[in-house]
């Protein structure tokens, strides 16, 4: 079964983490040393930029309790977008689904908190699956009985991984960036937007390549994931490159938000033009579950009926997963 999107929302908070203000933290980076390995210029944070500086987030536990912002706060705002470009209303929505890379809490579920903020009664779950969870939840419905599922599904990506960083940790000071994003899909009401051909893989040997404790910071082994996230998305692209060459229409790639010369080594291996390539990393450093659907939100009205959009994501666990967008008259 296909699913049809309606509409797409996302959030930055206004925090942010630039190169020199990492550069000024004294840990050995400068901006010529982030933007050579990385490619990323500034990044958003739901933490108060003072207490990152005077505390380098030594404590993740005091990170939640002073974090400006809540999933059910980021979710709120990302899912009103997405209505508005949807053109339904809350009282529409029939199911509420989240997944990031660290809920907020663990219970109980961030969709229930969400839905409770929006103040939407209905049928509230995660799905996590760290920075694929926007692509599993897809994939999930796609295989569902349409008959099981109501008329709209809100998906959303909260995303606050800036309070699992160790600030004195050159390495992962400068990838990750705080944001939600949010998608109203259905599998009856057709729209411009149309999700075909979800897949989804793993390989659990691997776990533990990256790892956020529920009590600690963030850590992975940087070279092996960068390097396994290049290998699986190159191999899903040149899968979707094969089996959409469709005449008038035009093949765009969005991935993996992790940074930017990560995407880069991508484009170049599948002869990806820079016109064809979104993202938005540079600006917003690696948002997890939320970077790829955000990319797609802040192009919403970019995208035009002869566009299709390769979205593959990476993460821990490890998993790699992908889909197509297509714009056009599905009818």
């Amino acid at each position: 079964m296909s699913l049809y999107l309606h509409g797409l929302g996302h959030f930055h908070p206004e925090n942010e983490i630039t190169n020199r203000f990492l550069a000024e933290l004294d840990i050995g980076t400068d901006e010529q040393w982030i933007l050579d390995r990385v490619g990323i210029r500034s990044r958003r944070t739901v933490l108060p930029l003072d207490y990152i500086r005077d505390t380098r987030n030594r404590d993740t536990r005091q990170a939640m309790e002073v974090a400006l912002y809540t999933h059910a706060d980021t979710g709120v705002l990302a899912t009103e977008m997405a209505l508005q470009r949807a053109g339904i209303t809350k009282d529409e929505i029939g199911m509420v689904i989240a997944g990031s890379s660290r809920p907020g809490l663990s219970t109980p579920a961030d969709a229930c908190h969400i839905a409770a903020a929006l103040g939407v009664e209905a049928p509230a779950f995660d799905m996590n699956s760290a920075c694929t969870s926007m692509w599993i939840t897809l994939h999930m419905l796609s295989n569902m009985l349409p008959e099981s599922l109501p008329d709209y599904v809100l998906v959303v990506a909260p995303e606050s991984l800036t309070t699992t960083v160790d600030y004195d940790d050159r390495s992962a000071s400068v990838l990750w960036g705080d944001c939600t994003a949010a998608a109203i899909v259905s599998p009856r009401v057709s729209s411009r937007g149309q999700i075909v051909d979800t897949t989804i893989e793993s390989s659990p040997a691997g776990y533990e390549k990256v790892i956020v404790p529920l009590f600690g910071h963030f850590s992975q082994e940087g070279r092996t994931v960068q390097m396994f996230a290049i290998k699986k998305t190159v191999r899903c692209l040149r899968k979707i490159q094969e089996t959409y060459p469709a005449p008038g229409r035009t093949l765009n790639f969005v991935g993996h938000q992790a940074n930017l010369r990560m995407l880069e080594s991508v484009c170049q291996q599948c002869d990806i033009e820079d016109e064809r390539h979104h993202s938005n990393v540079v600006d917003y450093g690696n948002g997890g579950a939320a970077g790829a659907p955000s990319v797609l939100s802040t192009n919403w009205d970019c995208w035009t009926d002869q566009d299709d959009v390769a979205v593959i994501g990476v993460g821990s666990g490890l998993t790699w997963a992908s889909y197509v967008l297509r714009f056009g008259d599905q009818t």
